[in-house]
């Protein structure tokens, strides 16, 4: 039977939600930390020559303006933004364009307070921006080290590729066949298992002792042998090379009887071993002279010894904004001459009305950015008040996402952007706003409280326990139970993991 083809035509209504350029230029500044969001101002600021920083003479005259003219002062409400300045109406945000309905409801109050009450204001805070160590890579370091040895070009060619093969112990994990391999495959150098071992050696003998080892025990190995000879040097090597397993075990008594070694005499061999640095590459940070991360914190909180807890948004180094008053003049002088208007002032009035709503769009995104980060942060505190006051982790009261978002009347997905890679600054350091979140256990009157109080519980009975006979994950469990926290002994290996801490038999 022949089979005909049809066509049918179907009329279908169904709801789309699409995001228009302003919601996702505000989606896009409520993920950027503040270093992240300075870069983007001054690139907007060189990309659209229609937004302009404010001086104190702009906000001089737009006073002037605004105490003589209303409609001057509505114009001034449209084009400028002062960071400093989070307080501000949005009645003229009709004469904008609207933003989808996500957006309008990122808020409940228009109105955002510089501080929590009793704060202060933004501009009159003191704190300092702790910067760590000079800009200098693991890589220039070692590069350094090659600039100053002897290499052929085949050698040199061998060695830059070594280098681009460490991970981030310092520690080559790569066969010298295998980096022949790929060498020959992907670089095109024709080089021989040889020549690779060779350059291999060359950089095991750089600074930090170990770099280019291919496993923790020879990375150990190396840098004893670079110890001046002693009878101590020759109990290390024999301690890491024939019981390397039972080292790491910590199995004392059976290497003691191995090596036929009193317990003192191994119990200084063993400590010496400990000094060593089992990750060379930890040695030469990212940036040298500093084994932590610089970081710049978005939100500033203040606990003063009364209790008060106050709060401002951290505003770095971005500058204060405005549409440019030229761009705008232009534009209405080529408005009011529209009649008579040619080609060109036609396409010179597109573009002006283009940089100009671009601008105003710009300072309307920073705007609500500032409304959803300081909303969110003023719900954590609401909520995490007790830890702000004491900076005990004890304190921590269970949190997700969905409880802020509740109380700020945002969707969860702009609280997961405001909280991914943001940071505040307390009296008690400097805290990822992740850290904040938790889920909640119920203990055995019933309470819920945070899994991370269980785990500082958890920190505190290990830390006191016996060091000669630790506890065990049972141990631990009831002992948990004893202090009131009904935690399963399954669920304290699983929080004993995720910190770090070994079984009992390696905490000896």
């Amino acid at each position: 039977m022949a089979q005909s083809l049809t066509q049918i035509q179907e009329l279908r209504q169904q709801q789309l939600q699409r995001l228009s350029q302003q919601h996702l230029m505000v989606v896009r500044m409520v993920e950027m930390p503040l270093a992240e969001f300075e870069q983007s101002v001054l690139a907007e600021l060189d990309d659209n020559p229609a937004l302009e920083v404010m001086t104190d003479g702009d906000i001089e005259d737009d006073t002037a303006d605004a105490t003589t003219d209303a409609t001057t002062d509505a114009t001034t409400d449209d084009d400028t933004y002062d960071t400093t300045d989070a307080t501000r109406d949005d009645d003229s945000s009709e004469r904008r364009d609207a933003l989808d309905d996500a957006l309008q409801q990122m808020t409940a109050d228009d109105d955002m307070p510089d501080t929590v009450p009793g704060g202060y204001a933004s501009d009159t805070a003191d704190f300092e921006e702790r910067v760590y160590g000079a800009p200098r890579s693991f890589y220039d370091s070692l590069s350094e080290q090659v600039a100053g040895s002897r290499l052929t070009e085949r050698q040199a060619v061998i060695m830059d590729y070594l280098l681009g093969s460490l991970d981030s112990d310092g520690l080559l994990r790569k066969t010298a066949d295998d980096i022949a391999d790929e060498l020959a495959v992907y670089h095109g150098q024709d080089v021989t298992e040889a020549d690779v071992q060779e350059t291999i050696d060359i950089l095991k003998s750089f600074d930090p002792p170990g770099i280019g080892a291919a496993t923790l025990k020879e990375c150990l190995l190396i840098q004893i042998s670079r110890r001046p000879n002693s009878p101590m040097k020759d109990m290390m090597t024999k301690v890491v090379k024939r019981c390397y397993r039972l080292f790491m075990a910590k199995n004392y008594p059976k290497i003691a009887a191995r090596l036929r070694m009193d317990t003192d005499t191994l119990r200084t061999v063993v400590e010496e071993i400990q000094r060593l640095n089992p990750k060379p590459g930890a040695a030469l940070c990212e940036t040298e002279g500093s084994n932590v991360q610089q970081i710049t914190p978005d939100f500033i909180v203040d606990t003063a010894d009364d209790g008060t807890v106050t709060l401002y948004l951290n505003q770095g180094q971005v500058p204060r904004l405005h549409v440019s008053p030229a761009f705008t003049q232009l534009m209405q002088g080529y408005k009011a001459n529209s009649a008579g208007m040619n080609r060109n002032d036609k396409e010179a009035l597109l573009y002006a009305k283009q940089r100009v709503d671009r601008a105003r769009g710009y300072i309307e995104a920073i705007r609500r950015r500032q409304k959803t980060m300081f909303a969110t942060m003023k719900a954590i505190i609401d909520l995490q008040g007790d830890f702000f006051r004491t900076g005990d982790e004890a304190d921590l009261k269970p949190m997700v996402l969905k409880d802020i978002a509740e109380r700020v009347h945002l969707d969860v997905s702009t609280v997961s952007r405001v909280c991914q890679v943001k940071y505040v600054q307390t009296r008690w350091g400097i805290f990822r706003l992740r850290y904040f979140f938790s889920e909640g256990v119920y203990v055995n009157d019933g309470e819920e409280m945070s899994n991370r109080r269980i785990k500082a519980a958890l920190k505190e009975v290990i830390k006191h326990e016996d060091k000669q006979h630790p506890l065990n994950d049972e141990g631990l469990s009831l002992e948990l139970q004893r202090r009131g926290y009904n935690v399963a002994r399954r669920t304290v290996t699983k929080y004993r993991k995720r910190m770090g801490i070994p079984v009992a038999r390696l905490r000896k």
